[in-house]
């Protein structure tokens, strides 16, 4: 019996989600189960808060702020547990018992502080923190919604700062629109601190000023920053964040983050902020972790309040303070910072109680189980319709290597509702296949399934590799490739053969991954022109040293090194990509794959690719089957001498198809470790 004529016959009416996937019949229970507590869920918020957008506001009554009528500032905290709390700093000389705090009845504490009297001592640079006495003892705590965290140069204790510029930023970018700017996301994946060449760490206006005109240059239309939330550890890469609404005081001020978005807008560049919702740092100095006593305010109890693998915090999303917390967190950046979108990060962990560790999924069961988050879906679903919401053409992208089927569809549909998902699998598979299987050996069939394997309707960003692959402990694509080749051999004019194939499978691997992998494309600071090495943060191993947590761009800008051609390479795979929205059409269409001669062949769009990853054989008359007849040109070649090759094949010429055995064809000189693209044109 064929395969499909085991799915069991739709009955209507059902869910687009089951009706485009059939395979989801048994579990159409649970998917509409999910709706309807979401929908209840709308409804309670809507009645008590009045609009989902209000509820996503706690930002704006906890914590610090200015109160314009009764002209002085509040200080609130949730801290239901809690048996008393003071407001310190040194606008009363840290006295733990001098600005107590009243509870209220809904477990939220406060105190009002008039002009009156505290005008010239709690000012523009202020600091402070909140004594927080419980059960346990007393500590001096992080505000929960805390704005901005310094952190003391000699102590290392990181305290509040209260933040009121003399002249507030003012945003000249009220004529960007996401949707006008980016039909199809080319994200450039960076962070602002190792953007710089120097040992050290930059800051938010020297990305605006040096970095951002390269994104632009280079093709990308969306900058996907990493590490802005503040983290106490520099070198958790912005994973271990403590104070949620806080951008990270060690690249600059709130302005100077406001400064580089504003730049990106008026570069066309749409900004996506990395957002950690998935856990938090289990730091108490700096962090949420037990902050009034109970152990269990805003994350699980108990171990499973504990991430096994990461070492930290995992927040309780069914509890309505927890999930108005977090949806004001994406209010905030999205107001206060105009950020265009988010890329969630670890969604597989919130999605599962087992948060992905060792489990490999394989089969539908997995995703609608007992082991399912129904709480943490819920809260994604809310994040999503928030987001929406509030700023039209908004881009989110959930980081998920269990292939939840309806993560990036509409929640109308049974979705989850994301917009795109990352192709965790396209990198993985990638490192994979350098470290452990010589490039004569590649099977073309598994390398076009891997690249081509993803749910249908559901939009996929494709990455050859990204910050994972390139962290210590691994290695980058050009650096598995090269070795140490390229330390030694990547002048122009050094015909070592290492870097000869080193630099032509780079070429291939990336321009492969773009027109085969998925509706968007990724890629990680540096990588558009193979950076060596790969990044280790200031850490005791390597005695706090900054050397390999930078950028170094003169590589790519020394026109006797070969960085320089993989750099132009990158800017014409783009360009051409973006020309001819390469990205919007459908799945390619396999059109030939000869594992003798290691040719692969497939159309995308208006393009035909025709990549030979043979060693050594270079076929003079290659003939190949093409769907439609007419005349074609070469619009890309990988072999070009501006990007680092050997010139051997003649994009002037036009090629003429011709029938052979019924079937329209073309006969190309296909060279070895060797690209082309072609366009019909007539």
């Amino acid at each position: 019996m064929a395969p499909d004529m085991l799915i069991p016959a739709l009955k209507t009416p059902h869910l687009p989600l089951v009706q485009q996937d059939p395979w989801l019949m048994p579990f159409e229970p649970v998917l509409r189960r999910r709706l309807t507590r979401l929908n209840q869920r709308l409804d309670e918020i809507k009645d008590k808060w009045g609009s989902l957008t209000k509820f996503a506001s706690s930002h704006q009554h906890l914590g610090l702020n200015y109160d314009s009528r009764k002209r002085g500032f509040w200080y609130r905290e949730w801290a239901p547990a809690a048996e008393g709390l003071s407001l310190i700093g040194d606008f009363n000389g840290w006295d733990r018992y001098g600005t107590p705090l009243k509870r209220g009845e809904d477990g939220v504490w406060e105190v009002f502080l008039p002009d009156r009297d505290y005008k010239d001592r709690l000012t523009h640079g202020s600091r402070f923190k909140v004594h927080v006495r419980t059960a346990k003892g007393g500590k001096d705590r992080l505000p929960a919604t805390l704005h901005r965290a310094v952190q003391d140069e000699h102590t290392h204790d990181f305290a509040g700062q209260l933040w009121r510029a003399e002249k507030p930023f003012v945003w000249t970018d009220q004529k960007f629109r996401i949707h006008n700017h980016v039909k199809e996301p080319l994200i450039y994946e960076a962070h602002v601190g190792m953007a710089t060449e120097d040992e050290r760490v930059g800051n938010y206006r020297e990305f605006a000023d040096n970095i951002l005109p390269r994104i632009q240059d280079g093709g990308y239309n969306c900058v996907q920053l990493m590490a802005v939330m503040e983290h106490p550890y520099y070198g958790s890469f912005g994973y271990h964040v403590a104070n949620f609404f806080a951008a990270s005081s060690r690249f600059g001020t709130p302005e100077d983050l406001k400064y580089l978005i504003n730049e990106a807008h008026q570069r066309g560049i749409a900004v996506l902020l990395d957002i950690v919702h998935s856990h938090a740092v289990k730091n108490e100095a700096e962090g949420l972790a037990d902050f009034d006593g109970s152990g269990n305010q805003y994350f699980h109890p108990g171990p499973r309040g504990n991430h096994p693998g990461w070492d930290s915090k995992l927040f309780d999303y069914g509890k309505p303070e927890v999930q108005r917390f977090l949806l004001s967190n994406l209010r905030y950046w999205l107001e206060e910072y105009h950020f265009d979108g988010f890329r969630f990060d670890g969604v597989t962990s919130m999605l599962y109680q087992h948060h992905g560790e060792g489990v490999a999924f394989s089969g539908y069961e997995q995703y609608f189980g007992p082991e399912a988050d129904e709480d943490a879906i819920l809260y994604l679903q809310l994040a999503t319709t928030l987001v929406h919401e509030m700023k039209k053409g908004a881009l989110l992208i959930a980081e998920d290597m269990s292939g939840l089927p309806g993560l990036c569809r509409p929640i109308t549909e049974g979705g989850v509702g994301f917009d795109y998902r990352l192709g965790m699998g396209i990198p993985d598979y990638w490192i994979k296949l350098l470290k452990h299987t010589r490039d004569e050996n590649w099977n073309l069939h598994d390398l076009w399934y891997v690249l081509t394997n993803r749910r249908a309707g559901e939009k996929t960003v494709a990455y050859a590799e990204s910050h994972d692959q390139a962290l210590v402990g691994d290695k980058t694509l050009s650096h598995w490739l090269l070795d140490k080749a390229i330390y030694e051999h990547m002048r122009k004019d050094d015909p070592d053969p290492i870097t000869d194939r080193g630099v032509a499978l780079h070429k291939l691997i990336r321009l492969l991954t773009l027109s085969l992998g998925g509706e968007a494309y990724l890629n990680f600071i540096g990588n558009e022109f193979g950076h060596p090495e790969w990044v280790d943060f200031p850490r005791e191993g390597n005695n706090w040293s900054y050397h390999f947590a930078r950028r170094q761009w003169s590589l790519a800008e020394n026109s006797d090194l070969k960085f320089e051609q993989l750099l132009a390479f990158d800017h014409a795979q783009l360009t051409l990509a973006r020309k001819n929205h390469l990205l919007a059409h459908p799945a390619a269409h396999q059109l030939n794959i000869d594992t003798v001669n290691q040719v692969l062949i497939f159309e995308r769009g208006p393009l035909i690719f025709v990549f030979n990853f043979h060693v050594s054989n270079s076929i003079p008359d290659y003939h190949f089957f093409v769907p439609k007849s007419g005349r074609y040109r070469i619009l890309l070649s990988t072999d070009a001498p501006e990007f680092g090759g050997h010139n051997r094949v003649d994009t002037s010429l036009t090629y003429e198809t011709f029938e052979e055995e019924g079937l329209e064809k073309l006969s190309l000189y296909v060279t070895n470790r060797t690209a082309l693209v072609l366009m019909r044109i007539g």
